[in-house]
C-alpha cells in the first residue's frame, strides 16, 4: 500500500503518551492508516497528572515512523462548533475520513450529592454532545465504499461516585447503537469499547493492586489492550461487528 492510498482515521483525545488515545494512534499507523488527531492541553492542566509537554511531538514521530501522515488539531470539544471545524481541518490536510475513533472524555469524579450543574453540563457537552456532532460531521462527509466506514467510541461502566462521567458515557453508548442502524445506507459500522480500568498513570499502588486482584486474568489493563481491539474493529476483518458495546477488560466487569 502506497502512502497516498492509506485511509484516514480521526482519533480524538490524544493528549498524553501514557493514554489510550496514543496507543490507538500507534496501532492504526502500524496497520496502514494516516492519522488525524485531536488534543486539548487545558484538560490535562486541570487533572492531577498534568500536561505531557513532549506528547504531541513523540506521538507524531512514532506514527510517522510507521509510515503515516499525521495532522494534529488542538480542539476544545466542550464547544459546539468544534467538531465541524475539526473535520474541516483534518479533511483539508489528509482527505476524507474513513474511521472515527472517539477517545476523548471529560472525567472528574463526583457523586449524586456533590456533582455541580456546571460539572454535569461539561461532561455531557464533551462526552455526549461532542460525540454526536462528530458522528454527524463524519456521516455528512463520508465518501468511502459501502462497508468501509468505522465509528468507534470508548465508553465506561463507571458510575458510582463518578456520576456525570458514567451518565454521559451511557448517553454515548445509545448514540453509537443509533449510528449502527441509522448509517446503514453508508455501510458504516459503529461500536463502543469499554476498556475497563486501564493504568495510564491515574492509579496509585493500592488501587492498582485491588484491580489486579479482582481481574480474572490477574493483571492490570494497559493502553495497548484496548488499542489492539480498536485496530481490529477498524480492519476489514472487523467489519461485520456492528452495534455492539464490547468489553476489553480482562474480565473485570464480569467478576464484579
Amino acid at each position: 500500500m502506497t502512502q497516498h492510498q492509506r485511509p484516514v482515521a480521526l482519533v480524538t483525545g490524544v493528549g498524553r503518551r501514557a493514554g489510550i488515545g496514543a496507543a490507538i494512534v500507534g496501532a492504526l499507523a502500524r496497520d496502514g492508516w494516516d492519522i488525524g488527531l485531536t488534543y486539548w492541553r487545558a484538560y490535562d492542566d486541570r487533572m492531577d497528572w498534568g500536561r505531557d509537554e513532549e506528547a504531541l511531538a513523540a506521538i507524531t514521530a512514532d506514527a510517522q515512523a510507521r509510515g503515516a501522515r499525521v495532522h494534529a488539531v488542538e480542539a476544545d470539544l466542550a464547544l459546539a462548533e468544534t467538531p465541524e471545524a475539526v473535520f474541516a481541518d483534518v479533511r483539508g490536510a489528509l482527505g476524507d475520513v474513513t474511521a472515527l475513533v472517539m477517545a476523548h472524555c471529560e472525567s472528574v469524579d463526583s457523586s449524586i450529592l456533590d456533582t455541580t450543574v456546571e460539572a454535569w453540563d461539561r461532561h455531557f457537552a464533551v462526552n455526549a454532545r461532542a460525540s454526536w456532532l462528530l458522528v454527524r460531521e463524519y456521516a455528512k462527509g463520508f465518501a468511502g465504499p459501502h462497508g468501509a466506514g468505522r465509528i468507534i467510541a470508548l465508553t465506561s461502566s463507571a458510575i458510582v461516585h463518578n456520576l456525570p462521567y458514567g451518565a454521559s458515557k451511557g448517553a454515548l453508548e445509545r448514540l453509537i447503537l443509533a449510528a449502527a442502524v441509522e448509517l446503514r445506507d453508508l455501510g458504516v459500522s459503529a461500536n463502543a469499547v469499554d476498556p475497563g480500568p486501564t493504568q495510564t498513570g491515574w492509579m496509585d499502588d493500592n488501587l492498582e493492586t485491588y484491580i489486579r486482584e479482582h481481574t480474572p486474568l490477574r493483571r492490570n489493563g494497559v493502553p495497548a489492550d484496548c488499542a489492539e481491539l480498536v485496530a481490529f474493529l477498524c480492519s476489514e476483518r472487523g467489519g461485520w461487528i456492528n452495534g455492539q458495546v464490547l468489553n476489553s477488560d480482562g474480565g473485570f466487569n464480569a467478576a464484579r
